[in-house]
């Protein structure tokens, strides 16, 4: 797929550049970032940077792999975020996202993620939205929560960070949570 841009009342959703690489970089020497994403190389470097705006960027949206999306005021300004839907699977994608520190606490990410799932769910045929997190990191919990996932539970060794396997929280958002028409019917089991 050819990248988009999403827009939302104060966002701007695009795919990064080139240009991106240097904010990237700034924004990724957060230890909270480091923490709790473990994709982030530790340390996490220039290089780390551009291969992420040159190569890994680029490579998911011409594979249909993931889409990763730069965040940024809707009228231009500081990259605030990242977020990307990822791992397609049997009209399932995952969802993961970072704020940059100093732009934390004002629901740029809450707003991001609704944005990208009504995306999803209009425009890929998503079925299902996946949120997963290491246990204990609120900041990604509180954010789902804001956007209306469902926790459905804790998956033991779930998530692998650096060369850890710990307990992750996962939880699932669906087009008839955000008044959408699903792509396939939903029968939900009967209790």
């Amino acid at each position: 797929m050819e990248p988009i841009t999403v827009s939302t009342e104060r966002l701007a959703l695009r795919s990064f550049t080139a240009d991106d690489a240097e904010e990237v970089h700034a924004a990724c020497q957060d230890p909270d970032i480091q923490r709790w994403i473990p994709a982030i190389p530790v340390p996490y470097e220039q290089g780390h940077a551009e291969e992420f705006v040159g190569l890994i960027v680029p490579d998911g949206w011409r594979n249909d792999s993931a889409y990763t999306f730069c965040v940024r005021p809707r009228g231009g300004g500081p990259l605030l975020a990242s977020t990307s839907l990822h791992h397609p699977r049997e009209g399932a994608w995952e969802i993961g996202y970072w704020t940059a520190k100093e732009h934390r606490g004002r629901g740029y990410a809450a707003e991001t993620v609704l944005a990208l799932a009504r995306w999803a769910f209009t425009e890929l045929g998503c079925i299902r939205l996946e949120w997963c997190a290491e246990v204990g990191n609120e900041g990604s919990r509180g954010v789902a929560e804001k956007a209306g996932f469902s926790v459905e539970g804790v998956r033991r060794a779930g998530i692998r960070n650096r060369e850890t396997v710990r307990d992750s929280w996962v939880g699932s958002l669906l087009p008839s949570d955000l008044g959408l028409v699903p792509a396939v019917p939903y029968l939900p089991a009967k209790e």
